[in-house]
C-alpha cells in the first residue's frame, strides 16, 4: 500500500475503504479478517457485511492467521 493510500484509509475498516487496485481487494479482505481473528477483535455489522460480501467475491481466497500469544 502506497502512503498516500494509506492516509486516505486512515483508521476506516473495509465497509467505509477498500484499495482502489479492485485485483488486491480479497487479498486485503483476507488480511483484515486474519487479523480480527489473530488478535481476537470485534467487527460492526457495516465491517461484517462488507466482509461478507467482499468473501462472496472471492470464493478461492483463504484466510490464514496465528491466534496471538
Amino acid at each position: 500500500m502506497s502512503a498516500a493510500s494509506n492516509r486516505s484509509k486512515g483508521d476506516k475498516d473495509p465497509a467505509e475503504w477498500l484499495p482502489s487496485d479492485g485485483s488486491y481487494h480479497c487479498t486485503y479482505a483476507a488480511t483484515w479478517v486474519g487479523t480480527k481473528l489473530r488478535w481476537d477483535l470485534a467487527v460492526d455489522e457495516n465491517e461484517r457485511q462488507a466482509l461478507l460480501g467482499l468473501a462472496e467475491d472471492c470464493p478461492t481466497t483463504t484466510v490464514v492467521y496465528e491466534p496471538a500469544p
